[in-house]
């Protein structure tokens, strides 16, 4: 039996500049941080021939070929993985929240079935296949930011150069300002799920035809994220908050449905009843989570549970996928 555990995570900066269609003609940056909530991955050789799979869904496939999870069909197909095989995912939060659940799973998911095969992976490994498998061998449009992030853990900058190639520096923080930055942010859940799919397609299709708007937008959060980048570093750690804030103005501009009434409700409560500093939503949009940034924890928590939103409790996670049982 193996059993993998793999991080969560929240977009810091620069979010949307990781995809391919903007770096491979600009560069991008992201900064990202992993949180403890995480996706388990089990692996277990099963009695039956064939590919027992339990998720949200249960199914059993004789081959590879015929298994309707798209992610798991391709990683089993990738690494060669031999029938009789059992696998099993569990994760603290549900998919579509906008927390980069699939390229955790995926990175969980290589790492357990690499495991299983008696082979030892390099954190880079995983990241770049999950990022594989998923950008080109499914032609997703998604970034690289969720896969590297999983891998690794931590606050985690990422660079990406038009070849392709992914540049990461941790994010050089005091201890104390690490602290500050934790206890400053708070997430609430919006109510809803969704797939952000769609959002991704149309900022890739304008990206690709080089639309004006478009194209502004993402060199304005690929800035503002390296301005982030200086900002925490420097340990003015209250100035994130507003920075965030200029970032979502921008990002709700972006694509039709990012944003919703509930949404800008929930925005407007935090900012002018909660106290809220500053901040957006996480994940490309149209639900999912809002992180805020606060001095005052309880006057936000108090002001968002007036229009029913819930936090989540969060610390950052800094060890990235690991192998939790291997029996």
């Amino acid at each position: 039996m193996i059993l993998t555990q793999t991080p969560l995570r929240i977009s810091l900066g620069g979010g949307g500049t990781d995809l391919p269609s903007y770096y491979r003609e600009y560069g991008g940056f992201v900064i990202s941080a992993a949180i403890d909530k995480y996706v388990y991955i089990g692996v277990h050789r099963s009695f039956a021939p064939g590919y027992l799979l339990k998720y949200s869904e249960s199914e059993y496939a004789p081959t590879r070929e015929q298994i309707r999870h798209r992610l798991i069909r391709e990683a089993l197909t990738f690494l060669d993985v031999e029938p009789q095989v059992e696998i099993v995912s569990l994760a603290d939060v549900p998919a579509g929240t906008g927390l980069g659940s699939s390229g955790s799973f995926l990175v969980g998911l290589l790492h357990a079935l690499y495991t299983w095969q008696g082979k030892t992976p390099t954190r880079e490994t995983i990241a770049a296949e999950a990022a594989v498998i998923e950008i080109e061998r499914l032609n997703d449009s998604i970034g690289k930011q969720d896969q590297y992030i999983a891998a690794y853990g931590g606050l985690l900058c990422q660079e990406y150069a038009p070849d392709g190639k992914v540049h990461l520096t941790p994010l050089q923080m005091t201890a104390a300002a690490v602290a500050e930055l934790q206890n400053s942010l708070m997430l609430f859940f919006v109510g809803q799920t969704r797939s952000a799919s769609s959002l991704l397609d149309d900022q890739k299709t304008k990206s690709e035809q080089q639309d004006p708007k478009m194209l502004d937008d993402l060199h304005f959060t690929r800035q503002l994220g390296l301005e982030i980048k200086q900002v925490l570093e420097q340990g003015e750690v209250a100035r994130f908050g507003k920075l965030m804030h200029e970032h979502w103005l921008r990002k709700r501009d972006r694509s039709a449905g990012i944003t919703n009434p509930l949404i800008d409700q929930a925005y407007a409560q935090a900012l002018h009843s909660g106290g809220a500093i500053g901040g957006k939503l996480v994940g490309a949009g149209g639900g999912g989570f809002l992180l805020l940034q606060t001095q005052d924890r309880p006057r936000l928590a108090t002001a968002m549970e007036e229009i029913g939103m819930k936090e989540m409790e969060f610390r950052f996670d800094f060890k990235g996928s690991i192998v939790k049982l291997r029996d």
